[in-house]
Protein backbone atom coordinates (compact mmCIF):
# COMPACT_ATOMS: atom_id res chain seq x y z
CA UNK A 1 0.00 0.00 0.00
CA UNK A 2 1.12 3.47 -0.93
CA UNK A 3 1.02 6.79 0.87
CA UNK A 4 -1.42 7.72 -1.95
CA UNK A 5 -3.39 4.35 -2.79
CA UNK A 6 -0.79 1.66 -4.99
CA UNK A 7 -1.04 -1.71 -4.47
CA UNK A 8 1.99 -4.31 -4.03
CA UNK A 9 2.68 -6.42 -6.99
CA UNK A 10 2.26 -9.58 -5.46
CA UNK A 11 -0.53 -9.43 -2.96
CA UNK A 12 -1.89 -12.00 -0.47
CA UNK A 13 -5.22 -13.63 -1.08
CA UNK A 14 -7.41 -11.27 1.03
CA UNK A 15 -5.85 -8.61 -1.91
CA UNK A 16 -9.20 -9.86 -3.73
CA UNK A 17 -11.87 -8.95 -2.06
CA UNK A 18 -12.40 -5.28 -3.53
CA UNK A 19 -14.72 -4.06 -1.20
CA UNK A 20 -12.68 -2.63 1.15
CA UNK A 21 -11.43 0.73 2.44
CA UNK A 22 -8.09 1.11 1.11
CA UNK A 23 -9.25 -1.05 -2.32
CA UNK A 24 -10.02 2.61 -4.32
CA UNK A 25 -6.75 3.69 -3.68
CA UNK A 26 -4.82 0.52 -5.15
CA UNK A 27 -7.17 1.30 -8.31
CA UNK A 28 -6.40 4.33 -8.76
CA UNK A 29 -2.61 4.16 -9.01
CA UNK A 30 -2.79 0.70 -10.69
CA UNK A 31 0.00 2.28 -13.48
CA UNK A 32 2.50 2.80 -10.75
CA UNK A 33 5.32 0.98 -10.21
CA UNK A 34 5.45 -1.20 -7.26
CA UNK A 35 8.01 -3.55 -5.15
CA UNK A 36 7.58 -6.58 -4.14
CA UNK A 37 4.66 -7.50 -1.07
CA UNK A 38 6.93 -7.30 2.49
CA UNK A 39 7.85 -10.50 4.06
CA UNK A 40 6.30 -11.90 7.18
CA UNK A 41 8.86 -11.25 8.92
CA UNK A 42 9.91 -8.28 8.01
CA UNK A 43 6.47 -7.01 8.23
CA UNK A 44 6.19 -7.93 11.47
CA UNK A 45 9.35 -5.95 12.43
CA UNK A 46 7.62 -2.55 10.62
CA UNK A 47 4.54 -2.85 12.29
CA UNK A 48 6.45 -3.52 15.82
CA UNK A 49 8.27 -0.63 14.90
CA UNK A 50 4.98 1.74 14.28
CA UNK A 51 3.80 0.45 17.30
CA UNK A 52 6.74 1.12 19.35
CA UNK A 53 6.69 5.26 17.81
CA UNK A 54 3.02 5.27 19.04
CA UNK A 55 3.57 3.67 22.69
CA UNK A 56 6.58 6.48 22.99
CA UNK A 57 4.20 9.46 21.95
CA UNK A 58 1.00 7.80 24.28
CA UNK A 59 3.46 7.65 26.82
CA UNK A 60 4.64 11.16 26.21
CA UNK A 61 1.20 12.75 25.89
CA UNK A 62 -0.73 10.67 29.24
CA UNK A 63 2.45 10.61 31.53
CA UNK A 64 2.05 14.86 31.41
CA UNK A 65 -0.73 14.40 32.98
CA UNK A 66 -0.12 12.78 35.44
CA UNK A 67 2.65 15.41 36.87
CA UNK A 68 0.60 18.76 36.42
CA UNK A 69 0.79 19.40 39.96
CA UNK A 70 4.68 18.41 39.82
CA UNK A 71 5.81 20.81 36.99
CA UNK A 72 2.90 23.31 38.35
CA UNK A 73 4.92 23.65 41.66
CA UNK A 74 8.45 23.75 40.08
CA UNK A 75 7.63 26.71 37.80
CA UNK A 76 5.66 28.45 40.33
CA UNK A 77 2.07 28.37 38.40
CA UNK A 78 -1.10 27.23 39.37
CA UNK A 79 -2.30 24.51 38.16
CA UNK A 80 -5.07 25.82 35.94
CA UNK A 81 -2.19 27.17 34.00
CA UNK A 82 -0.24 24.35 33.92
CA UNK A 83 -3.07 22.51 32.19
CA UNK A 84 -2.42 24.91 28.79
CA UNK A 85 0.37 22.41 28.77
CA UNK A 86 -1.65 19.84 28.45
CA UNK A 87 -4.16 21.86 26.23
CA UNK A 88 -1.47 23.21 23.89
CA UNK A 89 -0.04 19.51 22.95
CA UNK A 90 -3.87 18.88 22.00
CA UNK A 91 -4.20 22.06 19.84
CA UNK A 92 -1.28 20.65 18.34
CA UNK A 93 -2.32 17.85 17.30
CA UNK A 94 -5.71 19.95 16.27
CA UNK A 95 -3.25 22.00 14.18
CA UNK A 96 -0.20 21.05 13.72
CA UNK A 97 -0.69 17.57 12.42
CA UNK A 98 -2.67 18.62 9.52
CA UNK A 99 -0.10 21.17 8.56
CA UNK A 100 2.55 18.79 8.32
CA UNK A 101 0.53 16.31 6.52
CA UNK A 102 -0.29 18.81 4.27
CA UNK A 103 3.14 20.45 4.07
CA UNK A 104 4.61 16.83 3.71
CA UNK A 105 2.61 15.92 1.30
CA UNK A 106 5.09 14.31 -1.56
CA UNK A 107 7.67 13.07 0.93
CA UNK A 108 7.95 9.38 0.98
CA UNK A 109 6.03 7.74 3.82
CA UNK A 110 9.59 6.55 5.47
CA UNK A 111 10.96 9.87 5.65
CA UNK A 112 8.01 11.37 6.97
CA UNK A 113 7.90 9.02 9.93
CA UNK A 114 11.53 9.53 10.45
CA UNK A 115 11.19 12.99 10.24
CA UNK A 116 8.37 13.15 12.86
CA UNK A 117 9.51 10.72 15.23
CA UNK A 118 12.93 13.33 15.30
CA UNK A 119 10.51 16.45 15.51
CA UNK A 120 9.12 13.93 18.77
CA UNK A 121 12.04 14.17 20.30
CA UNK A 122 13.36 17.73 20.08
CA UNK A 123 9.65 18.62 21.46
CA UNK A 124 10.67 16.11 24.66
CA UNK A 125 14.06 17.44 25.17
CA UNK A 126 12.88 20.75 25.28
CA UNK A 127 9.69 20.13 27.67
CA UNK A 128 12.28 18.48 29.58
CA UNK A 129 14.85 21.69 29.75
CA UNK A 130 12.13 24.16 29.83
CA UNK A 131 12.69 27.16 32.24
CA UNK A 132 9.44 28.21 32.44
CA UNK A 133 5.36 27.61 31.85
CA UNK A 134 5.34 29.62 28.86
CA UNK A 135 8.21 27.92 27.07
CA UNK A 136 6.79 24.59 28.43
CA UNK A 137 3.61 24.98 26.73
CA UNK A 138 4.80 25.76 23.20
CA UNK A 139 7.22 23.16 23.38
CA UNK A 140 4.72 20.77 24.09
CA UNK A 141 2.30 22.49 21.09
CA UNK A 142 5.30 21.48 18.94
CA UNK A 143 5.70 17.72 19.95
CA UNK A 144 2.01 17.05 20.30
CA UNK A 145 2.16 18.37 16.10
CA UNK A 146 3.75 15.38 15.63
CA UNK A 147 0.91 12.75 17.17
CA UNK A 148 -2.09 13.13 14.35
CA UNK A 149 0.57 13.16 11.25
CA UNK A 150 2.40 10.56 12.63
CA UNK A 151 -0.58 8.43 13.06
CA UNK A 152 -1.80 8.79 9.53
CA UNK A 153 1.59 8.31 7.49
CA UNK A 154 1.79 4.95 10.49
CA UNK A 155 -1.37 3.13 8.98
CA UNK A 156 -0.52 3.93 5.50
CA UNK A 157 2.40 2.16 5.97
CA UNK A 158 0.58 -0.42 8.09
CA UNK A 159 -1.62 -0.81 5.60
CA UNK A 160 1.34 -1.77 2.69
CA UNK A 161 2.52 -4.04 4.98
CA UNK A 162 -0.80 -6.39 5.99
CA UNK A 163 -2.24 -5.63 1.98
CA UNK A 164 -5.23 -3.92 0.78
CA UNK A 165 -8.77 -4.56 2.37
CA UNK A 166 -7.25 -4.83 5.59
CA UNK A 167 -7.07 -0.31 6.72
CA UNK A 168 -9.14 -0.94 10.22
CA UNK A 169 -6.68 -3.77 11.03
CA UNK A 170 -3.76 -1.21 9.62
CA UNK A 171 -5.05 1.75 12.01
CA UNK A 172 -5.59 -0.62 15.05
CA UNK A 173 -2.31 -1.87 15.03
CA UNK A 174 -0.80 1.71 14.86
CA UNK A 175 -3.23 2.14 18.04
CA UNK A 176 -2.02 -0.70 19.80
CA UNK A 177 1.20 1.46 20.66
CA UNK A 178 -1.22 4.22 22.63
CA UNK A 179 -3.74 1.83 24.22
CA UNK A 180 -0.90 0.19 26.04
CA UNK A 181 0.77 3.56 26.62
CA UNK A 182 -2.43 3.80 29.11
CA UNK A 183 -1.94 0.92 30.49
CA UNK A 184 2.22 1.14 30.73
CA UNK A 185 3.42 4.26 29.68
CA UNK A 186 0.98 6.67 31.35
CA UNK A 187 1.53 4.90 35.14
CA UNK A 188 5.30 4.57 34.49
CA UNK A 189 5.83 7.96 33.37
CA UNK A 190 3.63 9.26 36.69
CA UNK A 191 6.09 7.07 38.91
CA UNK A 192 9.50 8.30 37.26
CA UNK A 193 8.04 11.96 37.67
CA UNK A 194 7.09 11.46 41.22
CA UNK A 195 10.41 9.65 42.55
CA UNK A 196 12.80 11.25 39.92
CA UNK A 197 11.50 14.85 39.43
CA UNK A 198 9.04 16.08 36.67
CA UNK A 199 11.85 16.42 33.91
CA UNK A 200 13.25 12.69 34.20
CA UNK A 201 9.77 11.64 32.88
CA UNK A 202 10.31 13.69 29.49
CA UNK A 203 13.97 12.39 29.62
CA UNK A 204 12.21 8.87 30.00
CA UNK A 205 9.97 9.37 27.34
CA UNK A 206 13.21 10.82 24.78
CA UNK A 207 15.11 7.00 25.59
CA UNK A 208 11.75 5.29 24.43
CA UNK A 209 11.57 7.10 21.21
CA UNK A 210 15.38 6.93 20.66
CA UNK A 211 14.79 3.00 20.49
CA UNK A 212 11.42 3.59 18.70
CA UNK A 213 13.19 6.30 15.87
CA UNK A 214 16.39 3.35 15.77
CA UNK A 215 13.44 0.62 15.06
CA UNK A 216 11.87 2.74 12.25
CA UNK A 217 15.47 3.44 10.51
CA UNK A 218 15.96 -0.11 10.53
CA UNK A 219 12.96 -1.35 9.81
CA UNK A 220 10.75 0.65 7.30
CA UNK A 221 10.53 -0.48 4.32
CA UNK A 222 12.39 1.84 1.48
CA UNK A 223 10.10 1.47 -1.26
CA UNK A 224 8.83 4.12 -4.07
CA UNK A 225 5.30 2.64 -3.02
CA UNK A 226 5.06 4.76 -0.21
CA UNK A 227 5.97 7.82 -1.99
CA UNK A 228 3.75 11.06 -1.30
CA UNK A 229 1.22 12.52 -3.05
CA UNK A 230 0.37 16.08 -4.12
CA UNK A 231 -0.33 18.63 -2.22
CA UNK A 232 -3.89 19.54 -4.47
CA UNK A 233 -4.76 15.52 -3.78
CA UNK A 234 -4.58 15.85 -0.31
CA UNK A 235 -6.71 19.06 -0.15
CA UNK A 236 -9.09 18.22 -2.46
CA UNK A 237 -10.19 15.59 0.21
CA UNK A 238 -10.88 18.62 2.88
CA UNK A 239 -13.86 20.27 0.17
CA UNK A 240 -15.85 16.75 0.71
CA UNK A 241 -18.23 17.24 3.30
CA UNK A 242 -18.98 13.67 4.65
CA UNK A 243 -15.22 13.83 5.26
CA UNK A 244 -16.01 16.69 7.80
CA UNK A 245 -19.47 15.21 9.36
CA UNK A 246 -17.05 11.72 9.67
CA UNK A 247 -14.68 14.38 11.89
CA UNK A 248 -17.99 15.50 13.69
CA UNK A 249 -18.61 11.84 13.95
CA UNK A 250 -15.76 11.42 15.56
CA UNK A 251 -15.24 14.69 17.67
CA UNK A 252 -18.83 14.27 19.30
CA UNK A 253 -19.10 10.33 19.46
CA UNK A 254 -15.49 9.87 20.87
CA UNK A 255 -16.16 12.82 24.31
CA UNK A 256 -17.81 10.05 25.99
CA UNK A 257 -14.10 7.91 26.94
CA UNK A 258 -12.88 11.67 27.69
CA UNK A 259 -15.70 12.32 29.77
CA UNK A 260 -14.83 9.24 31.95
CA UNK A 261 -10.83 8.82 31.82
CA UNK A 262 -10.16 12.41 33.04
CA UNK A 263 -12.34 12.21 36.09
CA UNK A 264 -11.65 8.49 37.43
CA UNK A 265 -9.90 9.46 40.32
CA UNK A 266 -12.70 11.25 41.67
CA UNK A 267 -14.99 8.41 40.61
CA UNK A 268 -12.94 6.09 42.81
CA UNK A 269 -12.09 8.46 45.94
CA UNK A 270 -14.62 10.70 45.93
CA UNK A 271 -17.91 8.21 44.33
CA UNK A 272 -16.95 5.31 45.60
CA UNK A 273 -15.27 6.46 48.68
CA UNK A 274 -12.02 3.75 47.65
CA UNK A 275 -8.35 4.30 48.51
CA UNK A 276 -6.23 6.98 45.86
CA UNK A 277 -4.05 4.23 46.15
CA UNK A 278 -7.02 2.32 43.39
CA UNK A 279 -6.64 4.86 41.04
CA UNK A 280 -3.66 3.48 38.90
CA UNK A 281 -5.55 0.31 39.16
CA UNK A 282 -8.92 1.92 37.51
CA UNK A 283 -6.68 3.68 35.07
CA UNK A 284 -5.26 -0.02 34.39
CA UNK A 285 -8.46 -1.64 33.81
CA UNK A 286 -9.67 1.36 31.59
CA UNK A 287 -6.91 0.91 29.29
CA UNK A 288 -7.07 -2.91 29.30
CA UNK A 289 -10.62 -2.49 28.04
CA UNK A 290 -8.75 -0.06 25.50
CA UNK A 291 -6.68 -2.36 24.36
CA UNK A 292 -9.27 -5.19 24.01
CA UNK A 293 -11.82 -2.74 22.11
CA UNK A 294 -8.74 -1.70 19.98
CA UNK A 295 -7.94 -5.06 18.62
CA UNK A 296 -11.13 -6.49 17.49
CA UNK A 297 -12.47 -3.21 16.54
CA UNK A 298 -9.39 -3.02 14.15
CA UNK A 299 -10.75 -6.49 12.20
CA UNK A 300 -14.28 -5.91 12.59
CA UNK A 301 -14.09 -2.77 10.79
CA UNK A 302 -12.66 -4.77 7.36
CA UNK A 303 -15.61 -7.40 7.70
CA UNK A 304 -18.60 -5.25 8.83
CA UNK A 305 -18.88 -1.98 7.66
CA UNK A 306 -20.23 0.90 10.20
CA UNK A 307 -21.52 -1.58 12.26
CA UNK A 308 -19.08 -1.78 14.58
CA UNK A 309 -19.27 2.50 14.65
CA UNK A 310 -22.83 2.04 15.48
CA UNK A 311 -22.32 -1.15 18.04
CA UNK A 312 -19.40 0.54 19.53
CA UNK A 313 -21.94 4.12 20.08
CA UNK A 314 -25.01 2.47 21.18
CA UNK A 315 -23.11 0.02 23.82
CA UNK A 316 -21.19 2.55 25.44
CA UNK A 317 -24.56 4.44 26.10
CA UNK A 318 -25.94 1.56 28.45
CA UNK A 319 -22.94 1.35 30.01
CA UNK A 320 -22.58 4.98 30.86
CA UNK A 321 -25.86 4.71 32.53
CA UNK A 322 -24.92 1.67 34.67
CA UNK A 323 -22.19 3.88 35.97
CA UNK A 324 -24.31 7.29 36.73
CA UNK A 325 -26.66 4.82 38.02
CA UNK A 326 -24.52 2.66 40.23
CA UNK A 327 -20.70 4.21 39.99
CA UNK A 328 -20.70 4.49 43.55
CA UNK A 329 -20.59 0.41 43.72
CA UNK A 330 -16.98 -0.10 43.06
CA UNK A 331 -17.83 -3.33 41.86
CA UNK A 332 -19.65 -1.89 39.59
CA UNK A 333 -17.34 0.75 38.22
CA UNK A 334 -14.33 -1.08 37.37
CA UNK A 335 -16.32 -3.61 35.16
CA UNK A 336 -18.18 -0.69 33.97
CA UNK A 337 -14.35 1.41 32.91
CA UNK A 338 -13.40 -1.49 30.96
CA UNK A 339 -16.75 -1.53 29.02
CA UNK A 340 -16.27 1.77 28.22
CA UNK A 341 -12.58 1.79 27.38
CA UNK A 342 -13.34 -1.47 24.72
CA UNK A 343 -16.98 0.13 23.38
CA UNK A 344 -15.11 3.08 22.16
CA UNK A 345 -12.21 1.81 20.80
CA UNK A 346 -14.16 -0.84 18.97
CA UNK A 347 -15.38 1.69 17.35
CA UNK A 348 -12.71 3.82 16.54
CA UNK A 349 -11.17 1.95 13.55
CA UNK A 350 -14.16 2.11 11.48
CA UNK A 351 -14.26 6.07 12.05
CA UNK A 352 -10.37 5.37 9.68
CA UNK A 353 -11.52 3.12 7.61
CA UNK A 354 -14.96 5.13 6.78
CA UNK A 355 -13.11 8.77 6.47
CA UNK A 356 -10.40 7.06 4.17
CA UNK A 357 -13.20 5.25 2.01
CA UNK A 358 -14.61 8.87 1.45
CA UNK A 359 -11.27 10.27 0.75
CA UNK A 360 -9.29 7.14 -0.36
CA UNK A 361 -6.72 9.21 -2.68
CA UNK A 362 -5.24 11.36 0.68
CA UNK A 363 -5.39 8.54 3.89
CA UNK A 364 -2.25 10.53 5.61
CA UNK A 365 -4.27 13.50 6.15
CA UNK A 366 -7.01 11.27 6.81
CA UNK A 367 -5.29 9.86 9.78
CA UNK A 368 -4.40 13.08 10.93
CA UNK A 369 -7.76 14.48 11.11
CA UNK A 370 -8.77 11.20 12.94
CA UNK A 371 -6.67 11.71 15.37
CA UNK A 372 -7.33 15.76 15.34
CA UNK A 373 -11.28 14.52 16.28
CA UNK A 374 -9.67 12.31 18.93
CA UNK A 375 -8.60 15.52 20.43
CA UNK A 376 -11.55 17.62 20.26
CA UNK A 377 -13.06 14.81 21.75
CA UNK A 378 -11.01 15.01 24.66
CA UNK A 379 -11.46 18.67 24.95
CA UNK A 380 -15.23 18.22 24.54
CA UNK A 381 -15.35 15.19 26.97
CA UNK A 382 -13.60 17.30 29.70
CA UNK A 383 -15.20 20.60 29.06
CA UNK A 384 -18.45 18.81 29.67
CA UNK A 385 -17.85 17.06 32.49
CA UNK A 386 -16.30 20.20 34.18
CA UNK A 387 -19.81 21.87 33.23
CA UNK A 388 -21.87 18.95 34.79
CA UNK A 389 -19.36 19.55 37.90
CA UNK A 390 -19.91 22.91 38.14
CA UNK A 391 -23.28 22.93 37.99
CA UNK A 392 -23.43 21.33 41.24
CA UNK A 393 -24.95 17.38 39.77
CA UNK A 394 -22.12 15.33 41.44
CA UNK A 395 -18.97 13.42 40.96
CA UNK A 396 -20.45 10.96 38.68
CA UNK A 397 -22.78 13.38 36.24
CA UNK A 398 -19.86 13.79 33.99
CA UNK A 399 -21.06 10.82 32.41
CA UNK A 400 -24.40 12.20 31.68
CA UNK A 401 -22.16 14.81 29.68
CA UNK A 402 -20.68 11.85 28.01
CA UNK A 403 -24.28 10.45 26.97
CA UNK A 404 -25.46 13.55 25.75
CA UNK A 405 -22.05 13.91 23.29
CA UNK A 406 -22.02 10.50 22.39
CA UNK A 407 -26.15 10.04 21.39
CA UNK A 408 -25.61 13.51 19.41
CA UNK A 409 -22.79 11.75 17.53
CA UNK A 410 -24.58 8.49 16.90
CA UNK A 411 -27.84 10.19 15.63
CA UNK A 412 -25.50 12.53 13.20
CA UNK A 413 -23.94 9.57 11.94
CA UNK A 414 -27.53 7.36 11.53
CA UNK A 415 -28.62 10.36 9.72
CA UNK A 416 -26.25 11.70 7.10
CA UNK A 417 -22.82 9.52 6.65
CA UNK A 418 -23.99 6.79 7.95
CA UNK A 419 -26.52 6.16 5.10
CA UNK A 420 -24.16 6.70 2.45
CA UNK A 421 -21.36 4.12 0.84
CA UNK A 422 -18.24 5.26 1.03
CA UNK A 423 -15.58 3.49 -1.29
CA UNK A 424 -15.04 0.34 -0.47
CA UNK A 425 -17.24 0.33 2.58
CA UNK A 426 -18.23 -3.65 2.73
CA UNK A 427 -21.86 -3.79 2.84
Amino acid sequence: MTASGSRTLRAPAHAGMHNKAYEPQCAAEEDRHTGEATSSRRGGLTLFALALGTFAIGTGEFGSNGIIQLFAADMGASIPVATYAISAYAFGVMIGSPAITLLAARANRRTLLLGLIALFLVGNVLSALAPNIVTLIVFRFITGSVQGAFFGAGAVVAAYVYGPGKGGKAFATVMGGLTVATVVGSPLGTFVGQHAGWRTTYWTVVGVGLLAGAALLAWLPRTDDLRGSSVARELGALRRLNVWLMVAVAALGISSIFAVYTFIGPFVTDAARESPALIPVALAVFGLGMAFGNYYGGRAADRYGSRPLIYGFSYVLVVLVAIGVAGSDILILLPALFGVGATMMFAIPTIQVRLTGFAPDAPTLMGALNLAALNLANSLGAIGGAVTLGLGWGTLSTVWAGFALTAAGLVLYLTTVGRVRSAGTPS
